[in-house]
């Protein structure tokens, strides 16, 4: 279990900021930053591949691949949470390919997931900032304000939001968006 380093309330859904492992969090869902084919690569997808064990990777052979900006929901077979949402986030081509348009559309798929199956805690990592290479400044100004922004028009059942974090850096960029939003 982590600490939030920073917590707010939009309405009844509590936000928060974490550093930890997202195989780790006791929430419904965890976000996993996947590639396009969704069976598995490196960084936050490897780790929560191999978390979850192979019956992960034999589920997400039989979606298909995913398109870049959406989204495909798995069971999380042997982690804490009960389901995976494999988001496709877009890779960096500098900023001018539709890229933040994109990953926020990764985002309102991963929560419109979440309140169909009536999940109430969810939680994302920084996609699309490491092999990506989105800079994950402006990653996490898009990530933080479109959750705030479908929390508030439509919360849709969702108590808690969590953004996981692999480093104190990633954190600080989300801390940032907090405080431009007013949250913090």
């Amino acid at each position: 279990m982590s600490t939030p380093l920073l917590a707010a309330p939009i309405g009844s859904t509590r936000l928060e900021i974490c550093i930890a492992d997202i195989t780790t969090l006791n929430v419904d869902a965890i976000v996993n930053a996947a590639n396009r084919t969704l069976l598995g690569g490196g960084g936050v997808d490897g780790t929560i591949h191999r978390a979850a064990g192979p019956e992960l990777l034999a589920e997400c052979r039989a979606l298909g691949g995913c398109e870049t900006g959406s989204a495909k929901m798995t069971r999380g077979y042997r982690l804490k949470a009960k389901h995976v949402i494999h988001a496709v986030g877009p890779v960096w081509g500098g900023g001018h390919k539709g890229e933040e348009d994109l990953l926020a559309a990764c985002y309102r798929t991963a929560l419109a997931l979440a309140a169909e199956r009536s999940l109430s805690s969810i939680a994302f990592p920084a996609i699309s900032t490491g092999v990506y290479r989105f800079p994950p400044e402006r990653a996490a100004r898009v990530a933080v304000g479109t959750v705030v922004a479908e929390i508030a028009n439509d919360p849709r059942g969702i108590k808690r939001v969590v953004f996981c974090c692999f480093s104190p850096d990633s954190a600080e960029h989300h801390r940032d968006a907090f405080t431009e939003l007013g949250l913090a």
